[in-house]
């Protein structure tokens, strides 16, 4: 397995991802821009992100690099940040809405863009062979700070996202799950006209409010509680900001595809285009881009962005997350929780009725957890099991993970996580009763391979009817 997975670089701190990790990439990273130019860094709020950014600084600086710390800040900031300065590129320590005790690094390009695989490979090789040097003396790195970046960002966005008409009033409960997105995202809310109730708004890395990951079950036992407080609309950040789960009170989560079609409904009525979405993303998203004239472009997970530039597609969106670059090329969920609000607003509609034309079918995302040893193992055997399940019955796509489109509507993507010791199953059916089928049927062979190794089958996830 390689460095880099579907969204950077991750893993457990003081095994998989360390200290002297952080220098070495911060090395290659100056020998791949041949120590030119200038590199924006910051990260978010987990306990061992400070240790691995001065470690990734000093190899940076110790390569040539002039260094710029925007400090603690959401992901998505740094990204603008990156574009509005005119740096050369830009790294943020991170491990997203992975658990506490794991840490990592993304690496950007100076549009604020994760950088393409062919390049993370480049600069993977540069640490595997020890092919990075030292700066003389002379040459070394010099090193600043920049602590204004989050009012700049906040007085941009909140200018660009400023409802045109204000139809009703929109009451939101916005949760950042104890992390950055704290610093930013309510700001925004309450100057686009929103009444803002914040949970888990004070920072703590060890996220004592809530998992990172902001999935229906994660967020389940808040339900009630943000019914009896009457609001409109319940927001959900993850742990780095490029990611957002949405829920109506009523209606209860609303579903990833739902709202990426949702959303690319509302892009393609300014005119249409190409649209990219990634593999996992079903049916909804499909008939709504079909239905408003759009062209749609499917994309590996975590690569949305780079089949969003070769296409010059208008917007691109995978679940939980979304790049408008009429805004910028980076994955933005502050962005994207001030779009939504911003509709209902000028729409002067509930979520509900914003969501009405938007097809809803039954769905289940789970992740079933594995040594890291067997993931691929395990992985294979479903791939095996889903190939023979296919013929006469379905057509099959394997540009990430594997995925059998049956005949009759419904849908299964198995793929190994490119971020976590899991693989990941995804289905769709017009029937409940028939994505049950389906998975029973997986987790089926999936119980029977774990068993042969010794190992009890562990799921976690959620089925949405």
């Amino acid at each position: 397995m390689g460095l880099f997975g579907t969204s950077g670089i991750r893993g457990i701190y003081g095994s998989e991802i360390t200290p002297e990790l952080m220098l070495k990439l911060g090395l290659s990273i100056a020998s791949y821009l041949k120590s030119r130019g200038k590199v924006l860094v910051g990260g978010d709020c987990r306990l061992t992100t400070q240790v691995l950014k001065t470690s990734l600084i000093s190899g940076l600086m110790a390569g040539g690099l002039d260094v710029v710390d925007s400090g603690m800040l959401p992901l998505p900031v740094l990204n603008y940040g990156i574009v509005r300065h005119s740096f050369s590129g830009g790294a943020y320590i991170t491990a997203s809405h992975n658990p506490p005790e794991y840490n990592g690094v993304k690496i950007f390009d100076r549009y604020g863009v994760e950088l393409r695989s062919e390049d993370e490979a480049l600069i993977e090789d540069i640490i595997r062979s020890n092919a990075y040097t030292y700066s003389e003396w002379c040459s070394v790195g010099q090193y600043s700070t920049l602590d204004y970046l989050i009012d700049e960002y906040v007085e941009e966005l909140s200018s660009r996202l400023m409802p045109r008409r204000n139809m009703r009033k929109v009451k939101v409960v916005v949760d950042t799950a104890n992390c950055t997105t704290s610093l930013v995202s309510p700001k925004i809310l309450v100057n686009l006209g929103a009444e803002v109730l914040t949970l888990n708004s004070y920072i703590d890395g060890r996220f004592p409010g809530r998992e990172a990951e902001p999935r229906p079950d994660v967020l389940a036992p808040y339900l009630n509680a943000v019914k009896d407080l009457n609001v409109d609309v319940f927001l959900a950040h993850d742990g780095d900001g490029d990611r957002l789960a949405v829920v109506d009170p009523l209606e209860g989560f609303i579903k990833q595809d739902r709202l990426i079609a949702l959303l690319f409904k509302y892009k393609l009525l300014e005119g249409g285009g190409k649209v990219v979405a990634s593999i996992d993303c079903g049916n909804s998203v499909r008939e709504v881009v079909e239905r408003y004239g759009g062209e749609l472009i499917i994309s590996k997970l975590g690569k949305i962005h780079e089949a969003l530039l070769s296409h010059k597609a208008v917007i691109a969106a995978e679940p939980w997350k979304l790049i408008d670059p009429s805004w910028g090329y980076w994955i933005d969920s502050i962005y994207q929780a001030g779009l939504i609000v911003k509709m209902m607003i000028e729409e002067g509609k509930t979520l509900r009725q914003l969501m009405e034309d938007i097809p809803n079918y039954p769905q289940a995302r789970y992740s079933i957890k594995v040594p890291t040893t067997l993931k691929l193992d395990l992985y294979r055997c479903l791939r095996e099991y889903l190939e023979r399940e296919a013929v006469g019955k379905a057509t099959t796509t394997d540009i990430d993970g594997f995925r059998v489109d049956y005949y009759d509507g419904s849908w299964i993507l198995v793929r190994p996580s490119g971020t976590e010791p899991k693989v990941r199953i995804y289905g769709e059916a017009k029937r409940a009763g028939k994505l049950k089928e389906l998975l029973d049927n997986l987790l089926s062979v999936c119980s029977e391979f774990l068993h042969s190794k010794g190992v009890r089958l562990e799921v976690d996830g959620s089925f949405i009817p």
